[in-house]
């Protein structure tokens, strides 16, 4: 206890448990705050919500076997958010372990793919050597990091110092490769930078990249689900790859000639064409800077790759540019790169919904089957002209929420909480709660779909208790699993198979129910209203509303074009066979 409260480490998530109850007993004199969810897997979440909107390490705790079991969907999910959290899985006792006792299983294999680092307590005498440790390499790699300590350790009497820690400084990056990076942009004729979450998790790593595409009048694209990687209110501002994203900067980065990838590890999802663009500049010359040596060059071949922090390198580049570097055709640049973005904000502004391909309709039988429900682009529109530019928005995994990719831009990073790469469904929610806990002075607005959200409903349980500060919560009702129907619609002939969710339930009473404020919705206008109002509730009479939207079943562009195809059918099927 006194090791975490020397790390600094004051909030922890989870569920109450025997296994950790000589530690849990502690929280509250050691100033420690439990919060006590209604799931794990949410609870797992929320930490992961905390931990990145603040820049903060938490903790997730639990009973062991099926209580830790909980944890793998939001510890791999924090993984790959490159989150960095303390894992603490209390297990089995020594004495019956391998016996196959009460709630035992085998921990430490269960996350072995979900950490950068894992060990188990062998000796009371160790554990705050091995939690030192823990700590420590779940902040240099910024990921999850697991302790896993037999439940009968905690109360074993020993006398041990608490180990000092090290903390190694980040490296700007080896010299030939930053000199070699500076001789390339300095050259460059249509310099692109691409943001990764490297360059928010550096300190002062969006700032570094600002000042660096100032100097090239480059134009800064950001990865897919990290819109807040770069000042949306910047002139150099593309906006997001990938999914959804912003047609603006996927036809600037076409364009370029070597692209600087700052702090990402480019994964493949994130550069997939869009809007029938295949956008990648495949002749472009690559500059990858990765804080992960190991995740450099993996996915494209580069040209020169940099094992160092976002910021660091970023300065180290600047300041080996020539006073010429970026004059090549700098205003020519400046004019396109404003003319493609006014040029998308109008395209934009004009989408109000979902094309067809060629040979389905169901946007188009949507549309007429709920002629006075909203679209998604009308809802995510509505929500753009009352949301606070200040707001923390945390979104979830489905095909609304995707469409609203294109639209939020922040003028502060640490403020879009997406699910990530793992993408679990159920984030939404429980991350902005997590967020409104470690920024309780900010507003917060979660997005979901009714899908998603139906999985991380039952902390309206838990959330609406006199300790758990309020939030805003936006749930998108259009009553089926839109991604698997959107393929279904084009690659299996609209024969739909558990896409349809329950219509008779009113999400918005629920909340109610369980003491929160719920509102549906049927109009933009009504939207707006009640959007601003639960966000002034929240802020001024710490009221926690969920605001139910009722959109048409409009579906926007499939996850995985690139992953999907019709079936060939090769032998017959008839349900009559079945014996």
């Amino acid at each position: 206890m006194k090791l975490l409260q020397k790390r600094g480490i004051d909030n922890a998530f989870g569920i109450i448990g025997s296994a950790m109850m000589p530690i849990s007993d502690l929280f509250p004199a050691a100033g420690v705050k439990f919060w006590d969810c209604a799931h794990e897997y949410t609870a797992g979440m929320m930490a992961d919500g905390y931990t990145r909107s603040t820049g903060k390490m938490s903790m997730m705790i639990a009973q062991n076997g099926p209580g830790i079991a909980n944890f793998v969907t939001p510890v791999k999910t924090a993984y790959w958010n490159h989150t960095p959290l303390l894992l603490v899985t209390p297990q089995a006792a020594n004495k019956t372990i391998q016996q196959g006792g009460f709630q035992e299983v085998e921990q430490m294999a269960m996350f072995k793919d979900c950490v950068c680092y894992q060990e188990e307590v062998r000796d009371p005498t160790r554990m705050l050597e091995v939690l030192n440790r823990v700590i420590e390499k779940a902040q240099r790699g910024s990921a999850p990091a697991q302790m896993n300590i037999p439940r009968d350790m905690w109360t074993k009497v020993v006398e041990i110092e608490l180990p000092a820690g090290v903390e190694l400084e980040h490296s700007s990056g080896g010299a030939h490769s930053v000199t070699a990076a500076a001789d390339l942009l300095a050259n460059a004729k249509f310099p692109v930078i691409l943001n990764g979450v490297g360059a928010i998790l550096s300190k002062g790593g969006v700032d570094a990249s600002r000042k660096l595409a100032e100097k090239l009048s480059a134009p800064v694209c950001c990865n897919y689900q990290h819109n807040d990687a770069f000042p949306g209110n910047h002139a150099l501002f593309a906006g997001p790859l990938g999914y959804n994203g912003s047609k603006a900067a996927m036809e600037l980065i076409s364009k370029a000639d070597v692209v600087l990838a700052l702090g990402t590890r480019l994964n493949p999802f994130s550069s997939l064409p869009g809007y029938g663009i295949d956008y990648w500049p495949k002749g472009a010359k690559l500059i990858q800077v990765d804080i992960n040596g190991d995740r450099i060059g993996l996915t494209k071949p580069v040209e020169v790759g940099i094992q160092g922090d976002a910021a660091l390198v970023a300065d180290g580049i600047l300041a080996q540019l020539p006073s010429t570097a970026g004059d090549a055709d700098r205003a020519g640049r400046e004019a396109l790169i404003k003319t493609t973005k006014s040029n998308w904000a109008t395209e934009l502004a004009g989408m109000d919904h979902e094309q067809d391909d060629v040979g389905t309709t169901w946007n188009e039988r949507a549309r007429k089957a709920q002629p006075n429900n909203m679209s998604p682009r009308q809802v995510w529109k509505a929500i753009q002209r009352v949301l606070p530019s200040d707001a923390i928005v945390s979104t979830d995994i489905g095909n609304i929420c995707a469409i609203g990719n294109a639209y939020p831009t922040f003028e502060e990073s640490r403020k879009y909480l997406a699910p990530g790469m793992f993408g679990p469904c159920g984030y939404g929610f429980p991350a902005i709660i997590g967020a409104k806990i470690g920024k309780p002075s900010v507003p917060v607005v979660g997005f979901a779909g009714d899908g998603a959200f139906g999985i991380s409903m039952n902390e309206l349980t838990a959330c609406g208790r006199d300790e758990w500060p309020a939030v805003t919560m936006v749930v998108f009702r259009n009553h089926q699993w839109g991604a698997e129907k959107r393929n279904t619609t084009l690659w299996y002939k609209d024969n739909f198979v558990g896409t349809e969710l329950n219509t008779g339930v009113k999400y918005a009473d629920v909340a109610t129910a369980c003491g929160l404020k719920g509102v549906r919705v049927n109009s933009s206008a009504e939207l707006e209203a009640a959007l601003t109002d639960a966000v002034e509730g929240q802020m001024k009479r710490n009221e926690t509303t969920l605001i139910e939207v009722m959109v048409n079943q409009e579906l926007g562009e499939p996850f995985r074009r690139d992953a999907m195809t019709c079936p060939v059918e090769v032998a017959g099927i008839d349900k009559a066979d079945m014996q």
